[in-house]
């Protein structure tokens, strides 16, 4: 079970050796992520120019647990909106606040923003 739900923003801080990437390591062997972050994870390398093959390669050694986006979690998600719009928080940001409020543990990001949230969930900052 996960004790910590990597953002996007966290996961290619480790996947790009940026700054906080040892905090993000250290949370791996037992981190989750929701698929929509993943998903945005795989954009931004495509983006980069990684080829699938090794998006793939990459991402499946971390071996991360990936946790479904579903129907219920669409309206919670939706309605995470209106408290975060004051910063500014994409579908992925609350997709991942919502993950770690349903699984009662904290969302790991590298976005400073996320600390002005005034949210139910733990948010832990890598850098």
């Amino acid at each position: 079970m996960a004790n910590v739900v990597l953002d996007a923003s966290a996961l290619l801080a480790l996947l790009n050796s940026e700054p906080g990437a040892d905090v993000v390591a250290e949370s791996i062997p037992e981190a989750a992520i929701n698929a929509v972050n993943l998903s945005e994870v795989v954009g931004k390398l495509c983006t980069a120019g990684m080829p699938e093959k090794a998006i793939r390669q990459a991402l499946h050694g971390l071996d991360l647990e990936v946790i479904a986006f579903e129907e219920e979690q669409s309206y919670s998600v939706g309605l995470l909106r209106v408290v975060t719009d004051n910063v500014g928080l994409s579908l992925g940001d609350r997709a991942c606040l919502d993950t770690a409020r349903r699984l009662d543990v904290p969302a790991l990001t590298a976005d400073k923003v996320w600390k002005e949230l005034s949210v139910e969930t733990v948010v832990r900052l890598v850098r």
